[in-house]
């Protein structure tokens, strides 16, 4: 990993079904939106993969999802007016990534194609690269057309006076972590060592011997970057770690190669693609240093101390956070935890479900009393880094139904939710009154969310 703080939801969707799943249904076009063909078989490949994965339908499938597809249609509609357009390099990214998973799953390349009806790998994947490069633009429309939502408590609180009882939203059981880690430490020689793997990957580069993204895919311990040659797609300083962002960004010739680079994840020897503006695509090698069981012990050993120290009222949580932590991320904030996942979506918290803890500090802080503190245990941290941990747990909220008092952001979230809703809503409305809309006969007899598809 080399991305300091990127958020990004992936919807990974089958593409058409093979022709196998296709061969008792005779195609024919159900519906016209604008200048584009809703066929039958789109709507039974959707219903099909709808049905494999378990999901419920709103009403008879046979209305509800081609009007699912009329709305995206509707939307990419206004995309080719409004320019917008999808990040190219997070699609290629979505779609490798999502062959890697289907190719593990079903054994082989071949048998993908297989299963596909025969299709080759390049015929799938750009399938699943117009499905993915579609919902990116639709979604990338609707952030446009919503806008920023700005609300007031006023609107928060009036929304709120509006509900009943019965429709008040269930507050899931949220924890507040505080954290100390140590790191164990890493024997010079096994640092030494990985440098020079990395500086002999960059001598068979130059000798020409093999190129950079063969050997990427084969060693870098990137797994998400590695299945595509040690490709990161185009990224500004900010999604960087720092070390990396200097390095890459100092680079001016696709032929040659960084030097040693050490991020908070590891070492890195990193090779430019192309650089946009303020962005750069480009690829990397990454290799981390094993832990050894003798070195892990010792870490565990060390923060024992710190704990029966803490126990024994030598030193405050807090300070002991603030002085011995190696997580950067919280030694200043008294090692207090905040929800990255939150920060995402543009508001700060320190609260979380259990699932949204880090890996391996869930299962610990379930069992946990408030105030009381933990024994020391193995984990990830951010960086994917094995490291020892003690945690506080400083409160806990049992799941509840919703009041203002305790539950503002959450709250605010779900208003500025139904007004993303109702805008685009009115939208919707509003452009189907413009757009050319044709549904044949056998497919109108439907109760529709949007009426306003039927004209005549």
């Amino acid at each position: 990993m080399i991305k300091k703080k990127l958020f990004v939801t992936i919807i990974f969707v089958c593409a058409a079904l093979p022709a196998m799943a296709q061969k008792n249904v005779i195609d024919e076009v159900i519906w016209v939106v604008g200048d584009e063909a809703i066929l039958r078989s789109d709507v039974e490949n959707q219903r099909i993969f709808m049905q494999n994965e378990g999901t419920r339908f709103e009403g008879d499938p046979y209305c509800f999802i081609p009007e699912q597809i009329a709305v995206q249609k509707l939307f990419l509609s206004q995309a080719k007016v409004d320019s917008v357009y999808a990040d190219e390099s997070n699609v290629i990214r979505y779609v490798d990534r999502w062959v890697n998973m289907a190719t593990n799953q079903f054994g082989s390349k071949e048998k993908l194609e297989e299963y596909w009806g025969g299709k080759k790998l390049s015929q799938i994947k750009e399938e699943q690269k117009r499905i993915v490069r579609d919902q990116q633009v639709v979604e990338e429309m609707k952030k446009k057309l919503v806008g920023d939502i700005k609300l007031t408590p006023s609107d928060v609180r009036k929304y709120f006076s509006q509900l009943s009882q019965d429709s008040l939203p269930m507050i899931p059981s949220t924890v507040e972590v505080e954290i100390i880690t140590m790191e164990p430490k890493i024997p010079i020689e096994d640092i030494d060592a990985i440098k020079a793997r990395l500086r002999e990957y960059t001598e068979q580069i130059n000798r020409g011997e093999k190129t950079f993204s063969t050997l990427a895919s084969i060693y870098s311990e990137d797994m998400a970057s590695a299945m595509r040659g040690g490709e990161t797609g185009y990224m500004s300083k900010i999604q960087m770690a720092p070390e990396y962002a200097n390095a890459a960004f100092s680079l001016s010739d696709p032929t040659k190669v960084s030097n040693v680079v050490e991020t908070e994840y590891g070492f890195h020897i990193i090779q430019l693609i192309e650089k946009r503006g303020d962005r750069l695509n480009s690829r990397h090698i990454l290799l981390r240093p094993k832990v050894s069981e003798q070195e892990m012990k010792k870490a565990i050993d060390r923060l024992d101390t710190l704990y029966i120290d803490i126990q024994a009222a030598k030193l405050t949580f807090e300070e002991a956070a603030t002085y011995f932590s190696a997580d950067k991320e919280t030694k200043n904030n008294k090692g207090l935890m905040v929800n990255q996942d939150m920060e995402s979506r543009n508001y700060s918290t320190s609260k979380f479900e259990l699932q949204e803890l880090p890996q391996g500090m869930g299962v610990v802080v379930d069992k946990m009393e408030v105030g009381e503190i933990s024994k020391p245990f193995r984990m990830k941290n951010h960086s994917d880094k094995d490291v020892v941990a003690i945690v506080r747990l400083k409160s806990r909220v049992k799941a509840h139904q919703a009041n203002v008092s305790d539950d503002y952001q959450a709250l605010k979230t779900l208003v500025e939710d139904r007004k993303r809703e109702e805008i685009l809503n009115e939208w919707i409305v509003s452009k189907q009154k413009t757009m050319f809309i044709r549904i044949a006969d056998g497919w109108r007899e439907c109760d529709f969310k949007y009426p306003g598809w039927i004209k005549e």
